[in-house]
C-alpha cells in the first residue's frame, strides 16, 4: 500500500527492474564510501519499482494528466504575472490572448449564433444541442475535402514558425525599425497550446507578450503598447502562408496553407485582484492548461494511441468521421513526396505531429524546472522521513569535500498494475476520499 502510494493515484505506471545505491564520495580522494541506502526491485512488495507514468492525457491517466495541466497552468501564469523567476513587471508588458483557427474544408454541422445569446439553426435545418454527435461532421461526407484536413493538421507546426517571422516583421514596421534593428529594441514572448475542433482540424490558442531586447527582466519600449501588437497579430496571420511539403501542386490541386478568417486577438488587462471583468491573467492561464491535458480523442472522438495496422479501425469504436480522416492519413502517409510528413505515425492525431504546448524560451519557467523542483521537495521529504539531517550552512565546507554517489541501473519492465495491485489501488483511493455528510 505504501508503494501503491508513492503513484499518487497513476494508473498506468512505469515498472523497473534494477537496484539504486548512494555512497558518500570524498571529492579530494575520490574515495567511495559504503553504501548509505540501497534499493533493490526484488526487495519491493510489487517486485518492481512503480514510477508515475507521466501521460498528459485526460483518457490514458486523469492523475498524471491533472499533474501536468497544474504545471502547465504555473508555467503560464509565471509568464502573465511573474513567479518562477519571472520579475513582476511583466504585468505591465503589452500581452495579448489570441485565437487562431483552420480554414474551411467544407460545410459541417454546427451551433450558429444569434443576437441575444440564441442559436440559429444548422444549415440542415436542425437545432443542434451541445452534445449532439453530429456537431462537427460534415453536412456533405462525399464533398469534404478530408485531404486538405489532414494535410493542414500536419502543416500548423511549420505554418505557426511563419507567422512569428511575420509577427516581428510587422511590429517592426510599425515601430519605424529596420528588421534586423527589432532585436535590439524588443522581444516577442509567447506560449500556445493545440486544440482539436469537433471536425477534427487544428487551432492554437496563445499568450503573446511584447518584452524588451532581454525578455521578461527588461521593459518594452516606448512605443510598444498592446494595440500595436493586436494590429501586427492580425497582419501576419493573414500574410503567412505555407506550401504543402511536397510542392504548393498535388495531384494537379494547389495545396497553400493559411490560417482560416475566424482569428480573435483580446488585450490581457484584469490581474485577479481589482475586481475588473476584463480578461484575467487566470482565466486565461486556466483556459490554456485545460486543453492541454487533451487530444484529438476527446473533440472528435478518434483514438489517444498509434496504429499498427489500418485494419485495426475495423474493432475500434470511433465515429465515421474521425475514421474517415484517419484513413486518409493513412493512405497520404504511403506517397513518398509526403515521406517527411510520417502521416502514418500520426494518423492517429490525424496528421498533427507537434508539441501541443510550446513556448519560447524566455516567456517563463519550464515543465522540467517545475518537475525538477517537485522531485526535489519529494526527496527531502523522504530524507526527513528516514531521518537524515539535511545539510547545515556551517557545513559548506565538508560539503565541499564530500557528496552523495548515485549509482543506479534500471531496465523497462513492463506498465501497468497487476489485478491485485489495481484492487490495493482502488482500496487506497477509495480510503482516501471523505465520505459524503449524512443529510
Amino acid at each position: 500500500m505504501r508503494q501503491l502510494a508513492t503513484l499518487g493515484g497513476c494508473t498506468h505506471p512505469i515498472r523497473l527492474a534494477g537496484h539504486r545505491a548512494e555512497h558518500r564520495l570524498n571529492t579530494i580522494t575520490g574515495e567511495i564510501g559504503p553504501a548509505l541506502h540501497r534499493l533493490d526491485s526484488n526487495d519491493l512488495p510489487a517486485g518492481d519499482l512503480l514510477v508515475r507514468c507521466g501521460n498528459r492525457r485526460t483518457t490514458r491517466c486523469p492523475t498524471c494528466a491533472e499533474t501536468y495541466r497544474r504545471d502547465t497552468y504555473h508555467l503560464i501564469t509565471a509568464g502573465l504575472r511573474g513567479g518562477k523567476g519571472i520579475p513582476d513587471q511583466v504585468t505591465s508588458h503589452p500581452r495579448v490572448f489570441a485565437t487562431f483557427t483552420a480554414p474551411s474544408f467544407g460545410p459541417v454541422h454546427n451551433r450558429p449564433s444569434a443576437p441575444g445569446g440564441r442559436t440559429r439553426p444548422c444549415r440542415c435545418g436542425w437545432h443542434h444541442d451541445q452534445e449532439d454527435a453530429a456537431l462537427g461532421t460534415p453536412l456533405a461526407p462525399d464533398r469534404y475535402d478530408y485531404e486538405a484536413a489532414v494535410l493542414w493538421n500536419a502543416h500548423t507546426g511549420m505554418l505557426w514558425r511563419r507567422f512569428t517571422i511575420y509577427l516581428r516583421r510587422e511590429i517592426a514596421h510599425r515601430a519605424g525599425l529596420a528588421q534586423r534593428e527589432f532585436a535590439q529594441h524588443a522581444r516577442v514572448s509567447f506560449a500556445k497550446v493545440a486544440e482539436y475542433q469537433k471536425r477534427g482540424a487544428v487551432h492554437f490558442h496563445a499568450v503573446i507578450r511584447l518584452d524588451g531586447s532581454a525578455g521578461g527582466d527588461t521593459p518594452p519600449p516606448p512605443w510598444a503598447s498592446a494595440e500595436l501588437l493586436t494590429d501586427a497579430i492580425k497582419a501576419a496571420a493573414a500574410h503567412a502562408t505555407v506550401a504543402a511539403v511536397a510542392g504548393p501542386v498535388l495531384d494537379g490541386r494547389a495545396h497553400s496553407f493559411a490560417f482560416g478568417r475566424q482569428l480573435d486577438v483580446r488585450t490581457i488587462k484584469g490581474n485577479d485582484l481589482d475586481g475588473s471583468t476584463a480578461l484575467t491573467d487566470r482565466a486565461v492561464a486556466a483556459y490554456i492548461a485545460k486543453y492541454a491535458t487533451k487530444g484529438a480523442e476527446t473533440a472528435t472522438g478518434t483514438l489517444d494511441r498509434p496504429l499498427k495496422f489500418v485494419a485495426e479501425l475495423a474493432s475500434l469504436d470511433i465515429s465515421p468521421h474521425a475514421e474517415r480522416l484517419i484513413r486518409t492519413a493513412w493512405a497520404l502517409g504511403a506517397r513518398k513526396d509526403l515521406e517527411e510528413l510520417r502521416l502514418r505515425a500520426w494518423a492517429h492525431m490525424l496528421g498533427f505531429r507537434g508539441h501541443f504546448s510550446t513556448k519560447t524560451r524566455r516567456y517563463s519557467t519550464t515543465l522540467g524546472a517545475l518537475r525538477q523542483a517537485r522531485a526535489e521537495w519529494r526527496r527531502l521529504q523522504t530524507a526527513i522521513a528516514r531521518g537524515d539531517t539535511p545539510p547545515q550552512p556551517h557545513d559548506q565546507e565538508r560539503e565541499h569535500e564530500e557528496t552523495t554517489l548515485v549509482l543506479a541501473h534500471w531496465t523497462y519492465a513492463g506498465t501497468g498494475l497487476s489485478p491485485t495491485e489495481q484492487w490495493l489501488s482502488a482500496s487506497l483511493a477509495a480510503s482516501s476520499t471523505p465520505e459524503e455528510p449524512r443529510r
